[in-house]
């Protein structure tokens, strides 16, 4: 085991969305927190730089009353790993999400995994990107109910084009207890490489049977994830739930 500090209870939650989406991926899961008195805070990431993101969700983290679970999806694995190290922040959550080392070219690292499918839907448009509706719905929300998927489409957030090259100046995983969701269906981000960063922070995992987006399709799932942080408590074994 590492020499991470103790998990400590936890009354707020932070909720950091990745790119190619908005705070309203969270929508599901919000509403199930609240209800077990947690107070909940959606971030609305610009997207337009690591710098900018970390930003924001320290903006937020500045407004919690006390100890707080930080949580982020996909890209936003990279932006609580660098703001991760707040005081108010008792351990953290990752949702498919990357997580790199410190100063670590994550682009290189994915790059040793399988190619997701959602890669080829990337288009580029004026120093921005965005996925193609056809590799949105396939690749990013599969397994969404198809009104919702297309809703999600349309508040999808644009990223700067060198968004991804942003590099974290630390990896909070490495000091707070964490907890990791793998998707077993993603076709965004390689299962296998969210497997190998679950292992590499010692984390408390649970596999789901879900594409990539597992807050959408499994929200009781990753609620359940969230409030184990939020307690305390922590585990080791893999925990598969469809």
């Amino acid at each position: 085991m590492s020499d991470k500090s103790p998990a400590t209870q936890a009354r707020n939650v932070v909720l950091v969305h990745g790119a190619y989406a908005d705070g309203s991926s969270w929508s599901d899961v919000i509403p199930l927190l609240q209800r077990a008195g947690l107070t909940v805070t959606a971030v609305q990431n610009p997207l337009t730089s690591l710098a900018d993101d970390v930003a924001a969700t320290n903006r937020a983290l500045d407004r919690q009353d006390g100890p707080t679970v930080l949580v982020g999806h996909s890209w936003a694995g990279t932006v609580i790993s660098d703001a991760g190290n707040h005081p108010r922040v008792t351990a953290l959550v990752y949702v498919a999400a990357r997580a790199p080392d410190a100063g670590e070219d994550f682009t290189a690292l994915a790059a040793t995994y399988p190619t997701p499918p959602a890669n080829a839907g990337l288009v580029h448009h004026d120093g921005y990107a965005q996925l193609s509706e056809s590799a949105f719905l396939a690749d990013f929300a599969g397994g969404v109910d198809q009104a919702r998927a297309r809703a999600l489409y349309a508040v999808q957030g644009p990223i700067a084009g060198d968004l991804f090259q942003g590099r974290t100046t630390t990896a909070a995983w490495r000091d707070r207890p964490c907890y990791y969701s793998i998707s077993t269906q993603d076709r965004t981000t390689a299962p296998e490489l969210e497997r190998f960063l679950a292992d590499r922070m010692d984390a408390t995992t649970i596999e789901v049977e879900s594409s990539h987006l597992a807050m959408v399709t499994h929200p009781e799932t990753i609620a359940d994830l969230i409030l184990m942080a939020t307690r305390g408590t922590r585990g080791s074994a893999s925990d598969s739930r469809g």
